[in-house]
């Protein structure tokens, strides 16, 4: 039997059903081998059922953070389906944290309001005017939109960015091999304020997060407000709370060589060598040094899937 609902998207993720990579605390990262049409293909719809239901009351009462971005964002049906999902995990016992991106979003009011922006090794310069308008559009439109689709589908949702209470705290990011490279107000994530995000999630409340955030507590920069990547922020945020799974929900499917080969398992070693041969380039640069960097905070698993594969 063939499930046409998309609306499993995150239940088979947190699986390791979906076409996603899967690391390790041991330091390799594997791909799943099944994707959820596979699956749906293969088996009854009452099996699958017995299947997610095992998993998720396996993760009751564990966090669980998730990257939302990719066509999922840009698609209103794959919205929908999403903020449905989160509602759903929610009643289920799960407590689900959302960090958000909106590339797609922030490029289309660059070009209304005339802002040129340039990017350098995956991160997009970010001097004033872009930080502006990132915040603007992050912040205001995208956030609301995620937290109030969750909301109208029966869950509970508080959207934030890192500005409020102090949540993400930054230092200014130099980008380039040696630091050299002016990346204007990006941020690199020092401090998350987890006493907050955990009160909201103690309340059966997910926490949506607009990845912008603020000079640490008391530094010169503090007023500063800073650009921070999507993908490092949902990371450090799920290492500072030790969630049980990270999700990165995105339309990339993965890291490919240089024949557009999906590689199947990655050390990390791999990817700083990828990395160095432009073979992983552009906006999976921060993904791979995230993914490397990953094995500080020791998660059980971290998924990285294409929901419309």
């Amino acid at each position: 039997m063939k499930i046409v609902s998309t609306s499993i998207i995150l239940f088979l993720s947190l699986l390791g059903a979906a076409n996603s990579f899967v690391a390790s605390p041991c330091g390799n990262l594997r791909r799943g081998f099944t994707t959820p049409t596979q699956l749906a293909d293969a088996s009854s719809f009452v099996e699958n059922a017995k299947t997610v239901a095992s998993s998720i009351h396996s993760l009751q009462g564990q966090t669980i953070v998730v990257k939302y971005g990719g066509n999922a964002m840009t698609s209103p049906e794959l919205a929908q389906l999403f903020c449905e999902d989160v509602a759903t995990l929610q009643k289920m016992g799960l407590r689900v944290v959302v960090v958000h991106g909106g590339g797609p979003m922030i490029n289309a009011m660059l070009e209304k309001v005339g802002v040129e922006s340039t990017w350098e090794g995956g991160m997009r310069v970010s001097t004033k005017e872009v930080v502006d308008v990132a915040a603007m559009v992050l912040c205001g439109t995208v956030n609301k939109d995620i937290a109030g689709g969750i909301v109208r589908s029966g869950g509970r949702a508080l959207g934030l960015c890192g500005r409020d209470d102090g949540l993400l705290q930054c230092e200014k990011l130099w980008g380039g091999d040696d630091g050299s490279i002016d990346l204007g107000n990006v941020g690199q994530v020092k401090v998350v304020n987890t006493d907050l995000v955990n009160d909201l999630l103690d309340a059966g409340i997910t926490p949506v997060i607009a990845p912008i955030g603020m000079g640490c507590k008391g530094a010169d920069d503090e007023a500063i407000v800073y650009n921070i990547n999507a993908d490092v922020a949902a990371g450090r945020i799920a290492g500072e709370l030790k969630a049980a799974r990270v999700l990165f929900l995105t339309d990339i499917a993965g890291v490919l060589d240089k024949e557009k080969n999906l590689m199947e398992r990655l050390t990390c070693d791999d990817i700083a060598g990828l990395i160095k041969d432009e073979t992983i380039t552009g906006g999976m640069i921060p993904k791979g040094e995230w993914f490397f960097l990953r094995v500080v905070w020791l998660f059980s698993w971290i998924y990285y899937f294409d929901p419309v594969d």
